[in-house]
């Protein structure tokens, strides 16, 4: 690639609804670029500007969308996650790159869950709301709080999300347990692991844990990665935590698993199917139902600063592509000079 001598103006489309609320920030590269914020446009608008474009910023990329930008040289993705990407309808000459930032907000999310699921606090949220009182003073079977020096971790995944959990557990006194594809590799910066390894290894992390937590990418090696078998290695007493992607674990197992105290509980912030007009996707198991559940609507990672960075991010990127300069966190590589 020739060092660049000037900034080509680019035409972008932008049809994520959210990083649209961060305009300011997307146009923060200063070039003279056009801009078409096409979150809101009739099908027939988008793909006409999509035919035009240059960049497209985007969540997901149907394959009639894909195939509309026949001309787009970068493909940013939003998020962290391309698997709404449809890479076989995308122009050979694309490049796709991604962009992260969730990682904090969701180790918050894991710790939050965590503590309401060890302490029970779903179950004594609705007894107290329908009139009971019940304490380790009032019913000995009542059981007592554990703390979370007391307990081990075991992540599933050490990627950006796995590696922040790990270290905001073990900043609260847990010891800190994983397994990787590759369990010889080198660890994050700050992450210090009580044992880590292969994901051959799952069934002796998940015996030895009292909490676990999924991190991987949905792929098909992981595509229910976690099952009955896996389930049934887990103490009772254990908590199970998934923050990546519904399929990862297989729903009817984890289900039996809850339903009937196999496990103790378990904080989902997936769901096994696509949300429609704000609606919860219809569940083959009724996990609503359950008081050891703690259920949200994938949102762990929506901090406002994460969108803030993840616009500059693309900004960047931008500014990156119209001046010439190799792109950051590419996940497939096409011809991006200027020239």
């Amino acid at each position: 690639m020739s060092a660049p001598d000037s900034s080509q103006s680019l035409r972008i489309v932008v049809t994520d609804p959210i990083i649209s609320r961060f305009e300011e920030a997307l146009r923060s590269d200063g070039g003279a670029h056009h801009w078409d914020m096409a979150a809101a446009w009739s099908p027939q608008r988008r793909a006409a500007a999509l035919a035009a474009a240059d960049v497209v910023v985007c969540s997901a990329l149907p394959p009639s969308e894909a195939e509309a930008a026949g001309n787009v040289r970068l493909v940013h993705v939003t998020g962290a996650g391309y698997d709404k990407i449809s890479f076989p309808h995308l122009s050979p000459g694309a490049t796709v790159a991604n962009t992260f930032h969730h990682a904090r907000p969701i180790a918050e999310h894991v710790l939050m869950v965590m503590l309401m699921l060890s302490r029970n606090v779903v179950r004594a949220d609705r007894e107290v709301r329908t009139g009971q009182w019940r304490t380790i003073a009032t019913g000995p079977d009542v059981p007592f709080h554990p703390v979370l020096s007391d307990l081990v971790l075991g992540v599933v995944g050490l990627g950006s999300i796995g590696a922040e959990v790990a270290r905001v557990a073990a900043a609260m006194g847990m010891k800190v347990r994983a397994v990787r594809r590759n369990p010889a590799g080198p660890l994050p910066a700050g992450v210090k692991l009580d044992w880590v390894g292969g994901n051959a290894d799952l069934p002796a992390l998940l015996a030895g844990s009292d909490v676990v937590v999924v991190t991987v990418p949905l792929a098909e090696d992981t595509r229910g990665m976690i099952g009955a078998a896996e389930l049934g290695a887990m103490k009772p007493s254990a908590i199970l935590i998934n923050v990546a992607r519904g399929a990862v674990v297989d729903q009817a197992a984890l289900y039996a698993a809850l339903s009937e105290r196999r496990i103790a509980g378990a904080g989902l912030d997936v769901w096994w199917g696509t949300p429609a007009e704000g609606v919860v996707p219809p569940a083959q198991w009724p996990f609503t139902d359950l008081d050891n559940t703690v259920l949200t609507p994938h949102h762990s990672g929506h901090a406002r600063v994460t969108f803030e960075r993840r616009a500059r991010d693309i900004a960047a990127n931008i500014g990156r592509l119209a001046t010439g300069l190799p792109l950051h966190n590419v996940v497939r590589t096409g011809p991006v000079s200027a020239g």
